[in-house]
């Protein structure tokens, strides 16, 4: 009996292992269920509080230490991924680098209790050079605030939990139930955001073959309004775009000449960036549409591309 119970905790610990490590690494797994079960589950003696906080920790510095790599040594090619494979690709954290700047050691503290800012802050901090035993002492502050807090909170309410009660076996049981409905809840958020993006799919489109004609006729201009395209100055674009910023809309009258087509492209999901931009600039009078499938569509058709002019990179703030 006593080697199931071992085997028991040490599958437990694994489990709980690998949820947290995933999460650190974007995947929608309910590491914060997990550790809050995990505290029920320790307050009726099924599990060490200690022993699930050292594997909530230790999982946690691992995964972030790994972006934090990834982030130094791939820059702003691995936040762009992350940016769009985020559920809503406009909330993408990306926008705010100044302000990661200003509030990133502090913000590393506090960041895992933050949707969209958990994943990309470790990244961020390596690909804006923060030293990374800095960043390992603000990191580490933060996964025992974040574990201690999902924890503590299961043993207060463990009461609540009368499954725990039934031992660890059902704990397991329980992690799989968490992992079912994270599925359900997270298809359950794309159909809520592709329901609140129809309103988007009114923005006339155009093919990108039909554009690139246009465009060679010189009968439109081409704006790119990536919000995080001009960061990595080996970044392609379309060739004779402007660039147009989706954060900028009181410039956008300065930016932007009427009597003209304007077609525009980003490589979100959906065209969500575009399709945003097109309907604002379509109650201004201005004739435009979104290229169907983006920047990635046009690259796969072989169209002319140019690198992003040096003059227009933006300067990546870093720390020292």
């Amino acid at each position: 009996m006593n080697s199931l119970f071992i085997e028991l905790w040490a599958h437990g610990y694994r489990v709980l292992f690998a949820l947290v490590l995933l999460e650190t690494f974007g995947f929608p797994v309910p590491a914060a269920v997990a550790l809050f079960v995990a505290g029920a589950a320790a307050a009726h003696g099924s599990l060490s509080i200690a022993g699930a906080l050292g594997c909530g920790v230790a999982a946690m510095l691992l995964g972030d230490s790994l972006m934090y790599v990834l982030g130094r040594y791939t820059g702003w090619w691995l936040l762009g991924i992350l940016c769009r494979l985020s559920l809503n690709p406009e909330s993408c954290i990306l926008r705010s680098a100044d302000a990661f700047f200003k509030r990133g050691r502090a913000l590393l503290m506090f960041a895992k209790f933050v949707p969209g800012i958990n994943t990309l802050a470790p990244p961020m901090a390596g690909s804006m050079n923060m030293r990374f035993l800095l960043f390992l002492r603000y990191d580490f502050v933060g996964t025992i605030l974040y574990n201690s807090a999902y924890l503590f909170a299961g043993v207060l309410f463990s009461g609540a939990l009368d499954i725990v009660t039934k031992g660890y076996r059902t704990f397991n049981g329980a992690l799989s139930w968490i992992l079912i409905v994270a599925v359900v809840v997270y298809a359950g958020l794309q159909i809520w955001y592709w329901f609140r993006a129809k309103a988007l799919r009114y923005a006339p489109t155009i093919e990108v073959d039909e554009a690139a004609a246009d465009l060679a006729a010189r009968q439109a201009l081409v704006y790119d309004v990536r919000s995080h395209g001009y960061y990595d100055a080996r970044t392609l674009r379309i060739q004779g775009s402007r660039r147009l910023d989706p954060n900028a809309f009181y410039q956008w009258h300065e930016q932007v000449p009427g009597g003209v087509h304007i077609y525009l492209y980003c490589t979100c999901i959906r065209e969500a960036t575009s399709a945003r931009v097109a309907l604002l600039l379509l109650e201004q009078g201005v004739a435009c549409r979104v290229i169907r499938g983006g920047l990635r569509k046009w690259k796969a058709a072989g169209l002319p591309l140019e690198r992003v002019p040096s003059e227009e990179v933006s300067d990546l703030p870093v720390f020292g």
